[in-house]
């Protein structure tokens, strides 16, 4: 089972804030990046990806246990 999407954010002694996403894959990270701007009234300066850009998400096959006994 994998793990939910994670955001850990950091405030800094000087007032700057950086945040990182873990789990989240490919370019839905910049999603991330809105929301937090929008949340703390401010704006990106600097921006890197990370290694979760280039992975791809595996869709993950679910087994049908229910019996029909009609």
């Amino acid at each position: 089972m994998s793990r939910p999407p994670q955001i850990v954010v950091t405030v800094h002694p000087d007032g700057s804030v950086s945040a990182e996403t873990h789990g989240v894959l490919g370019e839905r990270c910049l999603d991330y990046v809105a929301v937090l701007e929008d949340l703390l009234a401010a704006r990106a300066v600097d921006s890197t990806y990370t290694a979760d850009l280039h992975r791809a998400s595996v869709p993950t096959l679910q087994e049908n246990t229910h019996v029909d006994h009609a």
